[in-house]
C-alpha cells in the first residue's frame, strides 16, 4: 500500500489580520509584563530644557477596561494623526495629476528609458538616501513614483517600490548635506558629552565628510544587493502578445501611424519644455520663500529659532511640514502645464476622472493604515518600546568594553532597539547620557558617537511593522501585485531581508574602517578625541 503523505496547506494571514493580530498580542503583552512590574528607571535628556531628568518608566497594561476604552475612544484619532496617511495623500494628489495628463510617462520615456537598469537602480537608491534630508518625505514621494518611473520602462513596478523603500530605510543615517537629523540629534549629543567636559561642542558639520561618504558607498553596494539578489526574483514586465497570422501589409496605415508618432513627439517635446520652464519658475520661488529678511520672503521658516538650519529644518520648521504639500504643488503645476501645452486633456472634469483613476487602488492602502495606525498607537501607549531602550542603556552602563567590541555592542543593542523604536531621536534622547560619556572614556568622540547611532539606526527599521511607513511599502506592492496571493507582512520582509543584512554589515564595515583609519568624519572632527 502507497503510503499517504499528509499536505498542510498554505496558510497566509493577510496584512489587515497581521497587524489585528500585533496588537493583540501587544495588549496582552502588556497585561504580562505590568503584572512583572516590569520597568526601568534611566536619565533622559529634556527636550525643552535640555538638561538630564531622572525617569521612572513602567509597561502600561491595556488589557483592562481603561485600556479597552482607549482602544474604542483613540481609533480616530490615531488614524488621523497618522502621519503617513496625509502626507501619502498630500503626495498623490500632485503625483496624480502629473500621471493623468501624461507626464511622467514623457519624462521615463524622454530620459529613464536612456538609462540602463543598473542606473536606474542606482540613480533611485541614491535619490532615497539623500531624501533623508527632509525627515520622511522618501517614503510617501518615492515610493509611488518609483513605481510609475520603472514601469513605464518595462521593469515590474514591485521593484521600483522596493528601491525606493530600502533607499529610504536602510540609508537613513546618510545624506548629502546637513538636515534635520543633525539640528534635532546635536542638542542630546551636546548634553550628553557635557557630563565629561563641560566646554564640549557639536557643531552642525560634525558628521558631513562620513555621511557624504556614506551616502555614496550604500547606494553602489545597494544597487548591487538589488540588481544581483532581488531582481531576479520578480518577473518582468510581460509584453502584449502578438497575433501570430500574418497580416496584409497596408502602407497607407504605416505611413499614418508615422505621421502620428511624428506629432506625438512633437507635442511631447514642447509639453516637456512647458512643464521644464514652469518647474524651474517654481523651483526660485520656493527657494525664495527660504531666504529671511526679503519682501514676502521666509514664508517656510521657523523664525523662533535662533540660527538658519535651525529655522529650516527645527522640530516647528514650516519647511519640513510643508515640504511634502510644496513637492505636490510642483507636481500640479508642471503637470498641467504639460498637459495643457499637449492638449492631453480637455478641460478640468477630464483631469478629475483621471486623476481618480489613478486613485482608485488605493482602498487597501487606507484600510491597512487604519489598522496599522491603531497597532502603532497601542504599542507606543504601553511604553514597551521605551522600556526596551531603558533596560538596554542600563545594561550598557555596566560594560567595561572599549574599542571596536565597545563599537560593536553598542551598534547591536541600537539595531535591537530599533525594531521597537524607530525614531532615532526617541532612541538617542535615552541612550546619550551613557553612550556619549561611555563612548568618550574610550577615547571615542561624542561625534563619532552619533554617527554610529545614525549608522545602526539604518540598519533594521526597514524590517519592522512599527515603522509607520512600512505599511505603505507594503500597501504598494500589493497594488502592483500580479499574483492571485496576497503579499503578506512575511513576504514583503522576506523581499528586502538579503538587503538589509547585507546593508548591516556595509555599515558596520563603514563605521569600523573610519575608526580604524582614523579619517576625519566631519569639519575638523575625529572618530578619536
Amino acid at each position: 500500500m502507497k503510503k499517504k503523505t499528509l499536505k498542510l496547506k498554505k496558510f497566509n494571514i493577510h496584512p489587515i489580520f497581521m497587524f489585528i493580530i500585533l496588537s493583540c498580542i501587544t495588549v496582552l503583552l502588556s497585561w504580562i509584563l505590568s503584572v512583572l512590574q516590569v520597568q526601568v528607571t534611566y536619565n533622559k535628556i529634556n527636550p525643552n530644557t535640555l538638561e538630564l531628568e531622572a525617569t521612572l518608566l513602567t509597561i502600561e497594561n491595556l488589557f483592562n477596561y481603561n485600556g479597552l476604552k482607549y482602544i474604542i475612544s483613540s481609533s480616530v484619532k490615531n488614524l488621523a494623526g497618522f502621519a503617513p496617511l496625509g502626507n501619502l495623500l498630500i503626495s498623490l494628489l500632485g503625483i496624480s495629476v502629473a500621471y493623468a495628463t501624461g507626464l511622467i510617462d514623457a519624462f521615463a520615456k524622454r530620459v529613464t528609458l536612456n538609462i540602463d537598469n543598473k542606473k536606474l537602480t542606482f540613480l533611485t537608491i541614491l535619490i532615497a538616501t539623500i531624501s533623508s534630508l527632509v525627515n520622511d518625505v522618501g517614503y510617501v514621494v518615492l515610493i509611488p513614483l518609483s513605481a510609475l518611473i520603472f514601469s513605464a520602462n518595462k521593469r515590474n513596478p514591485m521593484l521600483g517600490v522596493i528601491a525606493a523603500y530600502c533607499g529610504v530605510a536602510f540609508g537613513y543615517g546618510a545624506t548629502v548635506f546637513v538636515g534635520s537629523m543633525e539640528v534635532n540629534l546635536i542638542p542630546e549629543t551636546t548634553v550628553a558629552a557635557r557630563l565629561i567636559d563641560k566646554t564640549f561642542h557639536v557643531s552642525l558639520t560634525s558628521n558631513l565628510i562620513i555621511i557624504i561618504a556614506a551616502t555614496i558607498i550604500t547606494s553602489i553596494v545597494g544597487t548591487i544587493i538589488f540588481e544581483k539578489i532581488i531582481v531576479p526574483k520578480f518577473s518582468k514586465v510581460k509584453e502584449k502578445e502578438v497575433d501570430g497570422n500574418t497580416k496584409e501589409i497596408n502602407l497607407e496605415e504605416i505611413k499614418e501611424s508615422e505621421q502620428n508618432k511624428i506629432e506625438t513627439d512633437f507635442r511631447e517635446k514642447k509639453g516637456l519644455k512647458k512643464a521644464l520652464i514652469v518647474g524651474i519658475i517654481f523651483v526660485i520661488c520656493f527657494i525664495y520663500m527660504l531666504i529671511p529678511s526679503l519682501p514676502f520672503s521666509g514664508l517656510l521658516l521657523d523664525m523662533n529659532e535662533k540660527t538658519y538650519l535651525g529655522q529650516v529644518f527645527g522640530e516647528n520648521s514650516y519647511f519640513q511640514d510643508g515640504f511634502t504639500y510644496m513637492i505636490s504643488l510642483f507636481f500640479i503645476a508642471t503637470g498641467l502645464a504639460y498637459g495643457i501645452s499637449t492638449k492631453s486633456i480637455r478641460d478640468n472634469k477630464d483631469l478629475i476622472n483621471r486623476c481618480c483613476i489613478y486613485l482608485s487602488n488605493l482602498g487597501m492602502l487606507i484600510a491597512l493604515m487604519f489598522f496599522a495606525s491603531q497597532f502603532i498607537a497601542i504599542f507606543r501607549k504601553t511604553n514597551i518600546g521605551p522600556v526596551i531602550v531603558g533596560l538596554s542603556t542600563k545594561f550598557l552602563s555596566q560594560l567595561s568594553f572599549s574599542g571596536i567590541p565597545l563599537i560593536i555592542t553598542v551598534v547591536l543593542l541600537i539595531v535591537i532597539c530599533n525594531l521597537f523604536v524607530t525614531t532615532p531621536i526617541g532612541k538617542w534622547e535615552i541612550m546619550a547620557p551613557v553612550v556619549v560619556p561611555l563612548m568618550m572614556q574610550s577615547n571615542i568622540s561624542p561625534q563619532f558617537a552619533q554617527f554610529i547611532l545614525r549608522a545602526s539606526d539604518s540598519m533594521a527599521k526597514g524590517i519592522t511593522p512599527l515603522l509607520a511607513y512600512f505599511v505603505i511599502y507594503i500597501g504598494y506592492l500589493n497594488i502592483y501585485n500580479t499574483e492571485k496571493e496576497v503579499i503578506t507582512v512575511k513576504k514583503a520582509i522576506g523581499y528586502i531581508m538579503p538587503y538589509c543584512l547585507l546593508m548591516a554589515v556595509c555599515w558596520i564595515l563603514i563605521i569600523i574602517g573610519w575608526y580604524l583609519l582614523g579619517a576625519p568624519i566631519g569639519i575638523g572632527v575625529s572618530p578619536t578625541l
